[in-house]
């Protein structure tokens, strides 16, 4: 487990999405397919192998992860580097809004200027600085 992780909900548990995110973590400095078994390996701690199953099987519903059998395993591999499952999660949400020009409005409201600026020049717009 990463001790530098933030402190969880004071019964012990982990805040929600934490484990998924601890998994892909794992999964991503990997750089290779793994079992739920080398997984574990890797976090640490006391979590039981079905716990590692279940969140791996909700990640590849999600469509995070691929899965191939390897023996009477499976292994999982992201199906993008960080940049792209970032990506992907933010695609996911603006899908999931009501109103996409709202959603991406308060987005870019809610950049730095060094974002919004960057975010400029990846669309190919002209920066102004009076804009």
């Amino acid at each position: 487990m990463n001790p530098d992780a933030p402190a969880g909900p004071p019964d012990g548990r982990r805040a929600p999405g934490t484990l998924e995110a601890e998994v892909l973590a794992v999964l991503q400095a990997a750089g290779r397919g793994m079992t739920a078994a080398q997984v574990m390996e890797q976090l640490g701690g006391d979590l039981a192998h079905t716990t590692v199953v279940t969140i791996l099987s909700r990640l590849h519903v999600k469509g995070l992860l691929t899965r191939a059998k390897h023996g009477r395993a499976h292994t999982y591999t992201p199906v993008a580097d960080a940049p792209g499952l970032a990506a992907r999660t933010m695609r996911q949400a603006l899908d999931a809004g009501p109103d996409r020009e709202s959603v991406l409005t308060r987005f870019v409201d809610d950049l730095s200027t060094d974002d919004e600026q960057l975010l400029r020049r990846l669309l190919g717009a002209d920066l102004d600085p009076g804009q």
